[in-house]
């Protein structure tokens, strides 16, 4: 039997996980993303934007829970529209929605392992993944404690590790730190940047400074478009002292915002 070197059995990362061209997506009968362009590749995304901008939206269209109305959409290499298979894509994926269904009486190894049989992950490695996600969200002391016993930022960081569970080459987080104290939210940065060096890492958030702080880049949306996609350090740089915001980022935040409703 020849031998299979290491470099063979390596899964092989995409340089550009996401790339949208002209995507538009409805929600219900409002196209809540319209035209959009967008390449990312590995690092960790924050998706900002005001409430109505098309962020969920967008992370619907990318787990493919929804399908695009229009444009072109590819994911991890595969084409998505149609009739396209995107089990393959599917198996690669973690998804972590606003709103997440479970079963009260499942202790969180039970949900998490769960998620991980339906990615279809191997029988046989599932057991070590599930502690392991379980213990980078800091819930090794509950893991054998039911969902319904959990509070908000419990559950939260169990949907978390059922997300990362098959340790996804894109990972979409729609805000993910609702119900995280402040210890939690500075530990769950430092779970960002860690995974965000192997993966395409999007997350969605209202919280302008954890997408300063933890990600390498910027997507800024409105009314489902791009308004901006840059550095952290690009975003500061849109801010003056005078306009709102208690922090250089969130200055720079309001300041696009502001221009942007100015010229429309």
């Amino acid at each position: 039997m020849r031998a299979v070197h290491a470099a063979e059995t390596a899964p092989t990362l995409h340089p550009w996980p996401v790339h949208a061209q002209e995507l538009r997506v409805r929600a219900g009968r409002h196209l809540a993303v319209d035209g959009l362009d967008l390449s990312l590749k590995a690092g960790v995304h924050g998706v900002l934007g005001p409430n109505g901008a098309g962020k969920t939206t967008l992370m619907r269209a990318l787990s493919t829970v929804v399908k695009p109305a229009g444009g072109a959409l590819t994911l991890l290499g595969a084409q998505v529209g149609g009739r396209a298979d995107l089990r393959a894509v599917r198996r690669q994926l973690g998804y972590l929605p606003q709103q997440f269904g479970f079963y009260p009486r499942f202790t969180v190894r039970d949900f998490v392992a769960y998620m991980a049989w339906l990615k279809e992950m191997p029988k046989a490695a599932t057991p070590d993944a599930v502690q392991r996600a379980i213990d980078r969200v800091g819930l090794a002391t509950k893991a054998d404690a039911k969902m319904k016993t959990l509070s908000g930022g419990m559950l939260r960081r169990a949907g978390i590790a059922q997300a990362i569970v098959n340790d996804p080459e894109l990972l979409l987080l729609d805000e993910p730190t609702v119900g995280l104290d402040p210890e939690q939210r500075l530990d769950f940065r430092d779970l960002l940047r860690d995974l965000g060096a192997d993966s395409c890492v999007l997350v969605s958030t209202h919280l302008v400074e954890d997408v300063a702080a933890a990600c390498t880049d910027v997507i800024l949306m409105n009314e489902g478009r791009l308004l901006f996609q840059g550095t952290p350090d690009d975003l500061i740089a849109c801010g003056e002292q005078g306009d709102a915001g208690d922090s250089p980022a969130e200055r720079g935040y309001s300041a696009l915002l502001r221009q942007h409703r100015s010229n429309g």
